[in-house]
């Protein structure tokens, strides 16, 4: 039988910081926002050179483009340490002794989740500011869960194991942003742009579909170690993977049909 701790204090059990870990995640935070800063200079000013349609771009279109630029820099980033972390490390391997899988920490992954934090903070500030040029209430919204799971993870040093496979999902990023990028430049015909459309397709199933099922699954299996992570923490693992994993389900459903789209139009122009 299932038995689910009683929210009487729900940041118990999170213990004592020591300020050389509060200086560690600061600096891994503003790390992240100064990287988005420099990525998003960076991003314009290639582009400026090595695109020539960048400089016939509305502003609007720039801002964003170069938005495009920090989150897919960020999502590489997150995929290949999240992947190291999980498969390769240590840290998180079951096999190895040590303290509980949910309680497992080490300096890599607090600089990641501190990076990941800054980024998040950065992307929302735009979304924020201009919005809804860069996205709506959705994108708010998984901004916002993604932050709050991050920093209370990152903060309590519990579950980041669920949250770096969580962050590899960002994996699906950079096609995403690809096919926009495609779509500016007027190369929705190009081959390249259906390459893309499968690889979104394919990799958005792996990695924010089956991912999140083995995700739940994980965590059923290990039900008796996510009893003992703090209340708040508890009750977040039970709350938030499912609304991004409907999320998810979302979006895949509007890929799908884009994907199907553009593999007709493909079909109907040989």
């Amino acid at each position: 039988m299932i038995e689910f701790p009683l929210p009487h204090n729900l940041l118990s059990d999170i213990g004592y910081v020591s300020p050389i870990k509060v200086y560690h995640w600061l600096a891994s935070v503003f790390s992240g926002i100064l990287v988005c800063i420099i990525v998003y200079r960076l991003t314009g000013r290639i582009s400026l050179l090595c695109f020539k349609g960048y400089g016939k771009l509305s502003t609007a279109q720039k801002v964003e483009w170069n938005n495009r630029g920090f989150s897919t820099f960020h999502a590489l980033l997150v995929a290949f340490v999240s992947l190291y972390l999980l498969l390769l490390s240590d840290t998180f391997d079951e096999n190895s002794d040590g303290d509980l899988l949910v309680r497992r920490t080490s300096a890599l992954s607090d600089t990641l989740l501190g990076f990941s934090i800054g980024y998040f903070v950065s992307d929302l500030a735009m979304i924020l500011w201009l919005f809804p040029a860069l996205g709506g209430l959705e994108y708010v919204l998984h901004h916002g869960l993604s932050m709050f799971s991050i920093f209370f993870s990152l903060i309590s040093g519990q579950v980041q194991f669920y949250i770096l496979m969580v962050l590899f999902s960002e994996s699906t990023t950079p096609f995403v942003n690809l096919r926009w990028y495609l779509d500016v430049a007027g190369q929705k015909n190009s081959s390249l742009y259906i390459f893309n459309g499968v690889a979104l397709f394919l990799g958005w199933l792996v990695a924010r579909i089956l991912l999140f099922i083995y995700f739940f699954v994980h965590m059923f299996i290990h039900f008796d170690q996510v009893k003992k992570v703090f209340p708040l923490g508890f009750y977040s693992l039970l709350v938030v993977p499912p609304v991004l994993a409907v999320m998810n389900v979302y979006w895949f459903w509007k890929i799908a049909k884009g994907f199907i789209k553009t593999i007709t139009k493909a079909r109907h122009r040989e």
